[in-house]
């Protein structure tokens, strides 16, 4: 693979890679350039942080949606707490996605 890497601050920023090698790569994952790397509906409880990113929603906000504090959200998203089957439900309800109801 002919990568270049662009560096500041001494440190990796980006990979710029020949547009074929990258069509390859989507073609790999399955995905297509304007695909979303989360799709609703087929979102993990790992990606909950993104999802609630992609969508636009604060910490803060999604928690209050759901009715659990900040900091316990905070605890689910970096994958330290598993949630229960009720709170599962209305992440998944909230963020319009599937499959949530069951523990992994």
């Amino acid at each position: 693979m002919n990568v270049q890497v662009i560096m500041r601050d001494g440190a990796p920023e980006y990979a710029v890679l020949p547009w074929a090698e990258y069509q390859a790569l989507l073609d790999a994952t399955g995905r297509t350039p304007d695909q979303p790397a989360i799709q609703p509906g087929q979102a993990s409880l790992a990606q909950l942080a993104q999802l609630r990113q992609e969508q636009g929603l604060s910490l803060e906000q999604l928690a209050r949606t759901v009715g659990i504090s900040p900091a316990y959200l905070e605890l689910i998203e970096r994958g330290e707490r598993d949630p229960d089957s009720a709170i599962r439900r209305v992440l998944a309800r909230t963020l319009g996605v599937s499959g949530w109801g069951e523990a992994s």
